[in-house]
């Protein structure tokens, strides 16, 4: 199920509304708040990136509310990890999105979303291989991107070049 960002937002609140109550744990505006900014980014986010957006928008949340907030939306099947780089773990938001896994090049940090049925397919027959029940993955390849890939191939060529020329130099 894909919607429209305004009707992902309105639905992810009463979700997130639903969990709360069921869990016996206080709503509160902030917390509201944000979740209409994660659903009105359209990328992987962190904490910092997340609190300055709200900060740019005048909105008063604070860090401690979004630490406190992240994993409840998490386990409310809102939000998901995606990856930890540069010391922060990364999310994205799920909800009303399609699963997908991630190409992540090592070098630039880009990242390519895509879908396989092939994926799984392979996740049920290991499940059943090992009698293991299970209820979600994280796919995620590590490379390089096109781009990347050209200019550390360049690089390595470049290198490997020097070396047999110093090899050559000291026969």
């Amino acid at each position: 199920m894909i919607l429209n960002n305004n009707s992902a937002i309105m639905d992810a609140i009463q979700k997130f509304r639903g969990y709360i109550k069921k869990k016996g744990l206080r709503n509160t505006p902030e917390r509201e708040t944000i979740i209409e900014e994660i659903f009105s980014i359209h990328d992987h986010f962190d904490v910092d990136e997340l609190f300055l957006r709200l900060r740019n928008k005048k909105k008063r949340v604070s860090k401690a509310s979004l630490y406190r907030t992240i994993p409840l939306l998490i386990d409310s099947g809102l939000i998901k990890e995606v990856y930890f780089a540069d010391g922060h773990l990364h999310y994205e938001h799920i909800y009303g999105h399609n699963h997908h896994c991630h190409l992540r090049c090592t070098c630039c940090g880009r990242i390519i979303e895509f879908a396989d049925d092939a994926i799984g397919s392979i996740q049920s027959r290991i499940g059943k291989k090992y009698n293991f029940a299970i209820t979600a993955h994280r796919f995620e390849l590590l490379g390089y991107c096109p781009q990347c890939a050209q200019r550390v191939g360049g690089v390595q060529k470049e290198q490997r070049h020097r070396k047999r020329e110093r090899r050559k130099g000291a026969e």
